[in-house]
């Protein structure tokens, strides 16, 4: 386990360095400047334009600029916004816990929808399994601000069940009241992709010989599917489940910028916009990272949850 742990750990830091580069050299070599954000399009001095590249280092070569970024990212400083003049990590501390309870509400909705989706679909052969089948096949093919838009049509106009964009909930009730289109229009995708899979790895227990020995000494039919097919089947579904949080995580700023939600997707979407350089590094590196770590807790979980799987990725016999 310590091996496995710290050879995992050696991994994470050798993507995150690779992700820092690719991410550093991208966003500077992506055409525009940030200096003309700055002044708004308003003339200026080349006198003012040498200060401001001075300000923000522009001005020095990329591998100085990346090695200083990097060292400051190490001590736990990312720098300061061009757009919002303050310090890169107190603005993603701000936007974090939006993000952070849209991303468990979204998650939430995915276990729940596509897991019971995906069992019924399993269980129930014939016209409950083609419709869900037919369900998440639309859900997994809409894009998610198409699903926004018909959400905020459908329950916010017409119906008005929940409020639209925009807005400032206070408590932690009406937050969720407000986050739960959101909610639903990023997980919808997710919901249907997790059902499939579920459905799939259902099948495959269902028809295994331990399966149909129980069934024919008299099992009862709940206690088949709930000792011997769906725990059996949680491996895959976890598996699968873990990639798609960290992908909730990165799918939010179609969402929070549809619903006007002040996120960390937002800030990355607007800070696209503005070529400000240290929130979107930022960003994204926090987003590999996560990334990186959900998948390193999801190997270690599933062992846990299907003893016939190793943590040297040896499949059940």
């Amino acid at each position: 386990m310590t091996r496995y742990l710290v050879g995992r750990l050696t991994g994470l830091v050798s993507v995150l360095f690779v992700t820092s580069l690719v991410v550093f050299g991208s966003v500077h070599l992506a055409p525009g400047d940030p200096v003309s954000f700055l002044l708004h399009g308003r003339p200026a001095s080349p006198e003012t334009v040498a200060a401001l590249r001075s300000q923000y280092h522009l001005d020095d070569p990329l591998p100085t600029q990346y090695a200083r970024w990097l060292g400051g990212v190490l001590g736990g400083d990312f720098g300061t916004s061009a757009q919002f003049h303050q310090d890169v990590a107190g603005l993603i501390g701000s936007r974090l816990p939006g993000t952070a309870l849209l991303v468990g509400y979204a998650a939430l909705l995915v276990a729940v929808l596509g897991v019971a989706a995906g069992v019924l679909a399993a269980l129930r052969p014939g016209p409950l399994d083609r419709t869900v089948l037919m369900g998440t096949g639309v859900a997994t093919a809409t894009p998610s601000f198409v699903t926004a838009i018909v959400l905020v049509s459908v329950f916010s106009v017409q119906l008005g069940w929940f409020p639209g964009p925009g807005g400032t909930p206070t408590g932690l009730t009406e937050r969720l009241h407000h986050l739960t289109l959101p909610a639903l229009a990023l997980a919808l995708t997710f919901a249907g992709l997790l059902a499939r899979v579920t459905r799939s790895a259902m099948l495959d227990e269902l028809g295994r010989e331990h399966v149909e020995v129980a069934r024919a000494r008299g099992v009862p039919g709940r206690t088949v599917v709930r000792k011997h097919v769906l725990r059996n089947a949680l491996g895959p579904v976890v598996t699968v489940g873990g990639t798609m949080l960290a992908g909730l995580l990165i799918s939010t700023s179609i969402v929070e910028t549809a619903f006007d939600v002040p996120g960390l997707g937002s800030l990355l979407v607007q800070s696209v916009t503005a070529k400000d350089f240290a929130v979107v590094q930022a960003i994204t590196l926090l987003s590999v990272a996560a990334f990186v770590l959900v998948n390193l807790a999801v190997d270690l979980l599933a062992p846990l949850i299907d003893p016939r799987l190793s943590l040297h990725g040896e499949g059940p016999s």
